[in-house]
């Protein structure tokens, strides 16, 4: 392996800021069930012995298969009902991974009080009770949650990596649709907007104050939103327009202007929309894609303007061979990150069924393959 001049974090700071690297970063997401199947373990077993036991995985499959640059924290199953979410832990019986139930969990009737309350106060004071068996023994442990994600986090600084995405909310408009299902927000979106749009004015200066709050207590300056909803694959670009866009700004200026890097993780198809992010400043957010949507047209339109993430794929991670895996991790180093603007990651997050002769050659392609002159 060649000699590396940067540390993860100086690599991880150039490539978002369109700078190039002595390599491209390598930041896979990974959840519990895929890194303990890397380590020949079983991801229902692992949870079932409680969070600690889910960080300690982590940690030691970035030992085991010799660290690369970012890794975020795992997450509990019950953690979910803090979004309003109800979910549901694996097991040998049902599947190998945390399942998210989708449900109507409140009715366009409330719209009045989560305006009201806030989107934290409306999760705590009518949400949870509806997703969660036992709401109080959540709330007394939410303490142990956070000083296993700071253990985590401390551990991983140790040993040379980055927390990557542990400080990280839902956005706000993917967690309106998920809670009152995708269905109902959809027939909101168009037969209820002003009530959207007071919901989306109110949550959020809530959701970047929390934000902002989460970066500053883990002591980083990379912040993760997932949405997978707002996209041209799903919404005229109107409705985009009206109802995620300026917010989305919104959040990424005000979280840049603290010195925050705003990771979008954009799952589904956003072709129609990339050209709107040629608008955000250079460093101020990573356009992290998941394979449907066109990664090297993406590099074309942003040119040197943002940092893209992605997006070797969950298909050619389980069924494809090592070559395979490694051919494509260099096309995305050529075409997508050449001269910085990449962080090496795979298509949404480690596939449950990804072999360990791939998830090698990922790690080791990203790790060795020469940047181009």
């Amino acid at each position: 392996m060649r000699e590396e001049s940067l540390t993860s974090e100086e690599r991880i700071a150039a490539a978002i800021n369109m700078e190039k690297p002595d390599r491209v970063p390598i930041c896979p997401m990974m959840d519990t069930a895929p890194a303990a199947n890397l380590l020949g373990s079983k991801g229902w077993e692992v949870v079932a012995q409680g969070f600690e036991a889910q960080v300690d995985l982590h940690l030691r499959l970035w030992d085991e298969y010799e660290g690369w640059d970012g890794l975020n924290a795992p997450l509990a199953p019950s953690e979910y009902a803090l979004v309003g979410l109800e979910a549901k832990g694996p097991s040998s019986e049902t599947a190998p991974e945390t399942q998210i139930i989708e449900k109507e969990v409140w009715t366009q009737d409330e719209y009045g009080d989560l305006v009201d309350l806030g989107w934290s106060q409306f999760v705590d004071q009518v949400l949870i009770d509806r997703v969660c068996a036992d709401p109080q023994a959540l709330r007394n442990n939410l303490g142990h949650f956070e000083s296993e994600v700071f253990r985590f986090n401390d551990e991983l600084k140790k040993r040379g990596g980055v927390p990557y995405a542990n400080a990280a909310l839902y956005h706000p408009f993917f967690n309106l649709s998920m809670t009152r299902g995708m269905v109902n927000f959809t027939e909101d979106l168009f037969f209820r907007p002003d009530q959207v749009k007071s919901a989306m004015d109110k949550i959020v200066p809530e959701f970047i104050e929390n934000a902002i709050a989460m970066c500053k207590a883990q002591n980083t300056n990379i912040f993760e939103t997932p949405e997978e909803r707002a996209g041209g694959f799903l919404y005229p670009l109107d409705i985009f327009e009206r109802f995620w866009w300026p917010y989305t700004v919104e959040i990424i200026e005000s979280l840049h202007s603290e010195g925050i890097t705003t990771v979008l993780h954009l799952d589904a198809c956003w072709d129609k929309n990339i050209a709107y992010f040629k608008q955000l400043p250079t460093g101020s957010a990573v356009l992290d894609l998941d394979g449907a949507t066109d990664i090297f047209a993406a590099r074309e339109v942003l040119g040197d303007r943002l940092c893209l993430g992605g997006d070797v794929e969950a298909a050619l991670l389980c069924l494809g061979s090592p070559e395979e895996v490694s051919t494509y991790c260099k096309r995305l180093i050529d075409e997508v990150g050449a001269n910085g603007g990449l962080l090496l990651n795979v298509g949404c997050s480690i596939p449950y069924a990804i072999t360990p002769e791939n998830f090698k050659a990922f790690l080791e392609t990203g790790k060795t393959y020469e940047l181009s002159s």
